[in-house]
Parts: structure tokens; sequence; C-alpha cells
């Protein structure tokens, strides 16, 4: 629902600095082996309102997610 692994995945993890991710060339099957392997590096919070899917705490997104919710 999401379009992507990547779109679900969080850049600002811990495990993702120590890994050393960020200068890796990732692809989508590493994002979902990263994502099922470790919870952390699930952006959150998810909303899935009305089969449309919300990602991450950013503000826009929130405020989309209370539009949304009305």
């Amino acid at each position: 629902m999401s379009g992507s692994y990547e779109a679900l995945f969080s850049k600002k993890a811990q495990l993702y600095k120590s890994m050393d991710l960020k200068n890796k060339n990732l692809t989508e099957a590493d994002y979902k082996k990263y994502l099922l392997e470790h919870y952390t590096f699930l952006s959150r919070p998810v909303f899935i309102i009305k089969e449309k899917v919300y990602v991450g705490n950013s503000q826009p997104n929130i405020h989309a997610v209370t539009q949304a919710l009305k």
C-alpha cells in the first residue's frame, strides 16, 4: 500500500547509522530484508485510513492524518 519498502524505512534509526547503510546502494530487496530483520527500521507511526497509508511523524503528514480522520 505504501508503494515501496523504502517508503516504510526509517533512515533516522541509530542502527542505520551504525551499520553505515547510507553509504550503500540499497535495493528494494535490501529495504525489505532490513525491515523484516530489525523493527527499528520501520518508520513510525504508520496509519492506514480509508485504504491510504501515512508513514512518519512529520508535521505535514500528521496534518494529513488529522484531516483524513475528520
